[in-house]
């Protein structure tokens, strides 16, 4: 297919030989399989913040840090110049993540390349050599839900454990490839450290995960992983071979209504993307 014109520079710079077709629009951007010398790789063109629907939430943009105060300022006054180094952190921020998560195991799409928003990584692909399908365009037996399951809290304690919380994790954003669940959609990622919101963001990943599964695997449904993983990470015992029970005593302390009321609009907007996503095409 022709190349469209966000795709023209890679193609200018040899980066891409040539488009071979759409593989799917997302709500922040479009991805298509493309060609590079022998390899059969995928491009990921983000959106501009004007045509796409996920709202860049102050909770994610938490700590992430500007070159200096000019563009500070700027963000901070909504000026075309501060919209334009808000997005461009906004896109960065996934590609930080994917290195730093790929350099410590996780497992993600390789990397390759990144140049006027476009990301240039690795074609996950399922046994067939076709790209792979999302979590939840698959069924799945008891013993693969469990399985799957059981990779998937592995990925997240890994990741974890290199300091990132994916923020968006759910059944749309892991790939079935031929070998295992691939974790997928970065750019909401936040610093596990340096953000106020990364345990709740990081109980409601695992919470994502063990509603999904537990469809299939009804035990799961009463698991607390996600409890367990983060008492062990605040108390620096959190470690990738760390083995996990599923079980933790919730704390019975006063309840932060601020924080029951970010639950309540996280789950709403949950609910919205997910009925977004399920009219989206997969091309």
């Amino acid at each position: 297919m022709k190349a469209p014109p966000r795709l023209q520079s890679l193609v200018d710079e040899g980066l891409i030989d040539t488009v071979v077709r759409q593989l799917m629009s997302g709500k922040e951007a479009m991805v298509y399989v493309v060609r590079c010398g022998e390899e059969t790789r995928c491009a990921k063109v983000y959106k501009e913040a004007d045509k796409r629907s996920f709202r860049q939430a102050v909770d994610y943009t938490e700590n992430r840090r500007v070159r200096n105060s000019r563009e500070t300022r700027a963000m901070a006054k909504g000026t075309r110049f501060g919209r334009q180094v808000t997005e461009a952190i906004w896109q960065s921020a996934e590609v930080d993540a994917l290195y730093r998560l790929a350099a410590a195991g996780v497992r993600v799409p390789v990397p390759y390349n990144f140049l006027e928003g476009v990301l240039l990584m690795e074609l996950v692909t399922d046994a067939n050599g076709d790209a792979a399908p999302r979590l939840n365009d698959v069924a799945f037996t008891r013993e693969e839900a469990v399985q799957h399951h059981a990779s998937l809290l592995k990925e997240v304690v890994r990741m974890l454990c290199a300091g990132v919380v994916h923020g968006d994790l759910s059944e749309f954003n892991v790939l079935l490839a031929a070998d295992g669940p691939v974790v997928i959609d970065l750019p909401q990622a936040v610093d596990a450290a340096g953000n106020n919101h990364a345990k709740r963001m990081l109980l409601r990943d695992v919470e994502n995960l063990r509603n999904f599964f537990g469809q299939f695997a009804p035990e799961l449904l009463g698991t607390h992983y996600g409890d367990e993983i983060w008492h062990l990470y605040e108390r620096g015992l959190l470690r990738v071979e760390s083995v996990l029970t599923g079980t933790h005593a919730r704390d019975t302390g006063p309840v932060d209504l601020g924080n029951v009321l970010r639950e309540v609009d996280d789950a709403r907007e949950q609910e919205a993307a997910r009925r977004l996503r399920m009219q989206l095409p997969r091309l």
